[in-house]
């Protein structure tokens, strides 16, 4: 390929393709070269009718198309990458694969949905990344992705490409459940705060919290020896600042790297299911803080929240407001509901902070 650019562009014309073949790069540098698979040679992994509902803000299932995913196209895996940002002039993801640089894999606009989108083949799960936001006559910014299902340990804000292993084993709770009779049998809800409801105080590092999979068995025989029916988590969503008791949640789809993966949280559920113990979790669909790796000013914009302070902002708690009245921001909570239900077989979700 010849260099048309200074800035770096290559490119070759092949004559006489009506169809273009599977192909890769050759990249030299200096005496050493590498190969790769070109990311732009793969069609979008997101469909019209995916764009279609998610603009009428009812796509039930959106987080299995944004985010990142371990997927493959054609034979070929990798982890295809999408995100909302219609106010940004440009989108690159980064992360550990390509050192952080954002003019390497820049992501494509579909349409005039806002969404931008790019498969990066070859990659794998437990990769570290963000998304890199352009906007005109301004410095790019970096930012977790929205529906990321798993997190570093704050203070670290890297989203992370997770893919789940888990198989549930929870078959006879479930099918008992969708025959119970809900509203005529007794209800005992014991709310926990998982972080300070049982510690490690022995070892050189005292006072550490349970992880997911240590608290099961305790947790599951002291609510069973007190006769609760439920128990009730304060929110278990990732969140910056531990003493807001997750109350403040700046990733909404994924559980709280503090205390393990998600399928640690998985196996947590699992097992209280088995033992006869229903699951409940707080869900804090009003507000979220103004952290700036987060959802705040996510493209630039007042994207996820109100313009208005006067609607945008919550002055006591010193957060943004979700603004109800944009098709996919209801869209994003609407499917974070169902994806708590649908991937983690909760019970029941308390609404926190509703008037």
């Amino acid at each position: 390929m010849e260099k048309s650019d200074p800035a770096g562009l290559f490119e070759v014309f092949v004559p006489r393709v009506k169809k273009v073949p599977a192909y890769r790069l050759k990249i030299q540098l200096g005496d050493d070269s590498t190969t790769i698979r070109d990311p732009y040679s793969f069609p979008p992994t997101i469909g019209e009718l995916d764009l279609h509902l998610f603009g009428e803000g009812k796509h039930e299932q959106i987080y299995d198309k944004l985010g990142a995913h371990v997927m493959k196209v054609g034979t070929v895996k990798g982890v295809a990458f999408a995100v909302w940002a219609p106010h940004a002039s440009g989108v690159s993801v980064v992360g550990d694969f390509n050192n952080w640089d954002g003019r390497v894999h820049q992501m494509r606009m579909l349409g005039a949905s806002g969404v931008w989108e790019l498969f990066i083949p070859d990659l794998t799960a437990g990769l570290l990344y963000k998304f890199e936001i352009h906007r005109q006559r301004n410095l790019p910014f970096l930012k977790a992705d929205p529906y990321a299902q798993f997190t570093e340990v704050p203070p670290d804000t890297s989203s992370i490409v997770y893919q789940s292993t888990y198989k549930f084993r929870d078959d006879e709770w479930m099918k008992a459940r969708a025959s119970r009779e809900h509203f005529r049998q007794p209800l005992s809800i014991y709310e926990v705060h998982f972080g300070s409801w049982r510690r490690k105080l022995e070892g050189a590092n005292g006072n550490q919290p349970f992880s997911y999979r240590e608290m099961a068995k305790p947790l599951a025989d002291y609510i069973t020896e007190m006769g609760f029916t439920h128990v009730e988590f304060l929110p278990l969503k990732e969140h910056p600042y531990g003493p807001s008791w997750g109350y403040q949640v700046s990733y909404y789809y994924a559980p709280s790297a503090r205390y393990g993966a998600p399928d640690d949280f998985r196996h947590l559920i699992d097992y209280l299911h088995q033992r006869g113990i229903g699951v409940i979790m707080d869900w804090v669909p009003a507000h979220f803080p103004k952290d700036a790796f987060a959802l705040a000013r996510f493209d630039g914009s007042a994207l996820y929240e109100h313009l208005d302070p006067r609607k945008g902002e919550h002055p006591d708690w010193g957060t943004y407001i979700f603004n109800y009245g944009r098709n996919e921001v209801r869209n994003f909570l609407l499917a974070n509901a169902l994806y708590w239900f649908k991937e983690f077989h909760l019970d029941g979700l308390r609404v926190d902070a509703v008037a």
